[in-house]
Parts: C-alpha cells; structure tokens; sequence
C-alpha cells in the first residue's frame, strides 16, 4: 500500500512530466496509484494536491454557478423535443452531453429536479434563453393563507420522528450519488454502490460468489501491474467479525461505515461513505 510520502512523491512526479499540477484522472493512469490509496492519506484529492505543494489543476476549480446553468440551458436547448415531453432534462442526457457531473448541479442547486427551477430564476428576462424557458413548468403560486398555517404547524426537520408503517420498505438518508437516491441501509446496497466506484477505486471484478469471501477482484498496484485480492461485503465493518469470518481469507472488507477498531491489521477497509464523500466534494 503506497504510504502518504509516496503518494507525494508520485504526484510530485506526474507533474514535472505535464508542467503543471495533474487532475486526478491524470494521475491515477500515469501512475498506478488507485483514488482509494489517495483518499486513506488526504481527505480530498485538492487537498493531496496542495500537500504536495501544487495549486490544483483548473478543472477542478469549483465552478460558477452561472457556468453550470449556461450549459444546463444549452444541453436542455439541444434536446427541446425531450424538454418539451418531459418538462425536465433526465439525467442521463446531462451526463452524455453536458460539460459539467450532474452530480455537482444537484449538490449546488438541492437536487436535480431542482435544477429547473434555478435556472428559471438565472434565465429569467434574458431573450436568448426564452426557447428554454417556454418548455420549463411554471412556478406554481404560493398560497399566502395555507403558507402562514403550515409555518405555525411546521415541526423542525431534526425533531420529525414518525411511525413505521410495515407493509413498504425503509430508505436511507438521501444521497443522490450518482442516480442513487439513499445511503445503502444493507450489504445488497454496499455491493451495488462497489460496482458504481470499483473502475474509479482502481479494481477490476473477475467474479462474485454467494460463499465467502464475497469478491474475487483484481487491483492495479502500479502502471501495468495488477494483482488478485479477495473481497468481502458488509454494511458495518464489525459485521465481519459477527459473521464469524477467518481473518486469512480476506484481503479487503467494503462496507458502508467502518465501526471495527479492532479489525487485523492485515485486512484493509474500504469505507465507501467516506469515498463518495471525498469525491462529491473534489467534484465541486
């Protein structure tokens, strides 16, 4: 595992070669380094960039908010016959063909359907956005009586506690990761969630079983080079331990919260809730 000097050293490397601080892309194909080893050493890849004594690279400079709503409305003009169906560029389309994550809209203007909305209020009395704005939904007007009532009525978010209804499903908080909706709230969500960010976290799945361990996956430890490593899923780190698992078949647990302080040391642990939250902001 390339200790945090090394990681240094390598990004140190990469960017004698271009002349200017690397993008993260850049750096892990240059040098083998997977995001995953980065992100156990830094809490962001801006911030490793700075550690080492660079200015980031510009394309991972936040964006303006006008920026993103420019190429929203020109991605949305482009596609006017989906617009005029649906009253909402889909997210795909966005990702397609747009400059920018949609990812980085839906955190900066509280959720993709919200996007709309914002940029309605950005294009509003500008003519040469009028074409987009004539397939948008109008704002629906606020009722200035039921808004009074629902204010004196209103409960704060974090003292709201309902009762479980039985006959449907629970979710978890709302991420909105890249098209998943809610934190995983179980293994099944843990694997799911590994196939979205295993190519970006530098493995390669060869085969999942039912038996333990999980995974059987290989891992890219320099440029050209990869190695075998056997994986098992858990929603909690500990799970691992009270599932009775031997510590000399596993390689790597994933899981969504890492709760095991006494985990072997020979065992690495990727916790996925603290990656997508590295990468949501390096997004920005």
């Amino acid at each position: 595992m390339p200790d945090k000097k090394h990681i240094l050293n390598s990004i140190a490397a990469v960017a004698k070669h271009l002349g200017r601080a690397p993008s993260r892309a850049e750096f892990i194909s240059r040098s083998g380094i997977s995001l995953h080893f980065v992100l156990q050493s830094f809490p962001s890849w801006s911030q490793a960039i700075r550690a080492a004594g660079l200015r980031p690279y510009t394309l991972n400079v936040r964006v303006e908010d006008r920026a993103l709503l420019e190429d929203w409305g020109k991605t949305a003009r482009r596609n006017r016959a989906i617009l005029r169906n649906r009253a909402r560029l889909p997210r795909h389309i966005y990702r397609r063909e747009g400059k920018y994550n949609p990812c980085t809209l839906a955190k900066r203007f509280g959720g993709w359907s919200s996007v709309p909305r914002a940029f309605r209020n950005f294009a509003k009395g500008k003519r040469e956005w009028a074409e987009v704005l004539a397939f948008l939904p109008a704002p629906k007007p606020k009722e200035k009586g039921a808004a009074s009532e629902n204010s004196r009525r209103s409960i704060p978010p974090k003292k709201v506690r309902h009762a479980q209804l039985q006959d449907r499903p629970t979710y978890g908080n709302p991420i909105d990761f890249r098209g998943l909706r809610h934190e995983p709230v179980n293994e099944q969500g843990v694997v799911f969630l590994f196939g979205m960010l295993a190519k970006e976290l530098g493995y390669l799945v060869e085969a999942m079983q039912r038996g333990f361990p999980d995974c059987e996956a290989k891992r890219q430890i320099a440029p050209e080079r990869w190695q075998r490593v056997n994986i098992e899923f858990e929603f909690e780190s500990r799970n691992f331990r009270d599932h009775g698992h031997p510590a000399s078949g596993c390689d790597a647990i994933v899981c969504w919260r890492h709760n095991w302080d006494e985990c072997p040391e020979n065992i690495e642990v990727v916790e996925l809730s603290s990656v997508i939250q590295s990468l949501a902001s390096s997004e920005d």
